[in-house]
């Protein structure tokens, strides 16, 4: 998750291992895609996650929408397995990870690393126990945990919040600015709460999505700062 400084003068951040495969520190960039397939599928699963690999990526990310798509990653894993396939899968939740991690034990530990987004995690009083629950089967497991903010899905509650703060100033900020100042207080505000629960920060992997490429930059630079 963090700071020292890298290659080439870039900043070096705490490298995470996800399953062989290392991201961060001074490791080489890695590249990530991920299928399209309904993930219950397991033979057209495995057929692009195998595409995938051969092309060139080094981890492949997988949908975990449900409990059909949760029961069949265990043997998408043993199936590539099989092939001698060996690209670490990435599980992607929505909503209901909690749930799914914890009733179909064979997919959480069959997973390499949980992708998580704090704006998708729940609502109310109800999200931060959701959370707590998936970072609790990420530590039982060892399994790396991907805290990735989306624009287009950020935490409406933190969102409001910031907003209204920001109307207050007597010089407030544009519109832009204070979201995606929210996007960085929402990842961080995720991996501390998620080490808070036990996490180790060499478990941890951040990110934030926009749609343009400069507010990209800025937020991954501030962010970076911090």
């Amino acid at each position: 998750m963090a700071n020292q400084q890298g290659i080439s003068g870039r900043r070096r951040s705490v490298p995470v291992g996800i399953g062989p495969v290392t991201v961060g520190g001074g490791a080489p960039v890695v590249v990530q895609s991920m299928t399209n397939t309904d993930t219950a599928d397991v033979m057209a699963t495995v057929k692009q996650v195998q595409q995938l690999a051969a092309a060139g990526s080094e981890l492949v990310r997988i949908t975990v929408n449900n409990e059909d798509a949760a029961r069949q990653v265990a043997r998408i894993r043993e199936r590539l397995d099989a092939l001698g396939c060996d690209v670490p899968l990435i599980g992607d939740f929505h909503y209901n990870g909690h749930l799914l991690l914890t009733k179909y034990p064979d997919c959480a530990e069959a997973l390499a690393k949980y992708r998580v987004n704090p704006g998708n995690v729940g609502f109310g009083r109800k999200k931060d126990s959701q959370f707590a629950i998936l970072i609790e089967k990420a530590i039982e497991y060892d399994k790396p945990i991907r805290i990735g903010v989306n624009w287009g899905s950020l935490d409406q509650e933190l969102a409001t919040h910031m907003m209204d703060e920001n109307a207050k100033l007597a010089e407030p900020r544009d519109a832009d600015s204070v979201m995606q100042e929210a996007l960085i207080v929402s990842a961080l505000n995720s991996a501390q709460k998620a080490e808070e629960i036990g996490l180790p920060r060499d478990r941890i992997i951040l990110s934030c999505k926009v749609s343009g490429v400069q507010k990209l930059i800025s937020v991954y630079r501030d962010l970076a700062g911090r």
